[in-house]
């Protein structure tokens, strides 16, 4: 049988480095996850040939639902390996600027496997409620039938705190950042026995305040489903701010700073509960691409 293909628009955008090609979930991609491998690849993947960054860190398929006051969003995430991820914060920011583009509302609610979450617009980009983040072992999870959170435990020679923020993080507090070399020492973590669905692996370094009384951390993080360091990591932010007030690092959550490759990040707490991410994102570029319909 011969493979047939049909031609799929797509917008890429970028949440402080984080990047991901945006579809329309009314088009038809009968296979996701061969659509998210292909097209993600860092070598071969959209971009490779024209002037725009090659790749990316995931698929955004959205879906719109525009007739509700605010504007409500379908939100399904493809990884580059072809999993289904529940949440990312920078792609809900992404999902919300390109609904805000087409319906001109400054509210959205984004829908996500990990439950559903409102986006607003910023001063300083677009601020997106993460939940509130937990560090139940059965949430998390962890295997057996451990029954106390994982807190300052060494896990495959790194000392660290699994906290699930929609997604599970194992956070490493270190004294220089710049000196881990996160490729190698992540992997044995995130593929760690006590994370039997695996885990995202988070370093932080606090560092010197930029305005007083607001903690502020440097970030690097290793996500599963991308299988390497990305440039951001939203959910793992989160991941810093809860490890840190558990830890008594820092006093309280109402206002952090994070400082990742792909620039910079701020968490607080909501009125309503649950902490919320605020940052940047821009549009990359647009382009059209196959997609298998039948082989």
């Amino acid at each position: 049988m011969s493979t047939l293909t049909h031609a799929v628009d797509f917008e890429k955008y970028h949440g402080t480095g984080n990047d991901f090609i945006i579809v329309d979930a009314t088009d038809s991609v009968p296979d996701r996850s061969a659509f998210a491998t292909t097209h993600c690849d860092r070598q071969r993947g959209v971009g490779s040939d024209s002037d725009g960054p090659t790749g990316a860190d995931g698929v955004l398929f959205l879906d719109l639902e525009d007739r509700f006051s605010p504007p409500r969003i379908i939100m399904t995430l493809l990884q580059p390996d072809g999993s289904v991820a529940p949440i990312c914060g920078n792609g809900a920011r992404c999902a919300a600027v390109w609904a805000m583009d087409r319906t001109d509302a400054e509210a959205v609610m984004i829908d996500t496997q990990a439950g559903t979450r409102q986006a607003t617009r910023a001063e300083a980009g677009i601020t997106v409620e993460m939940g509130e983040p937990t560090f139940d072992p059965d949430r998390l999870p962890l295997a057996g039938d451990r029954t106390e959170p994982l807190v300052e435990e060494s896990v495959e020679g790194l000392t660290i705190t699994a906290v699930n923020t929609g997604v599970p993080h194992a956070v490493a507090f270190v004294d220089t950042i710049d000196a881990v070399d996160v490729e190698s020492v992540a992997p044995a973590v995130r593929h760690a026995d006590v994370f039997p669905a695996g885990a995202n692996v988070t370093f932080a370094e606090r560092v010197d305040s930029r305005r007083e009384g607001v903690p502020r951390f440097r970030q690097r993080s290793y996500e599963r489903g991308i299988e390497g360091e990305t440039q951001a990591c939203a959910t793992g932010s989160v991941a810093i701010v809860a490890a840190a007030t558990r830890l008594g690092l820092i006093e309280s959550a109402d206002t952090v700073e994070l400082s990742v490759p792909g620039g910079e990040l701020q968490v607080e707490r909501a009125d309503r509960g649950g902490l919320l991410l605020t940052g940047a994102v821009d549009h990359e570029f647009d382009g059209t691409v196959a997609a298998v319909v039948d082989d």
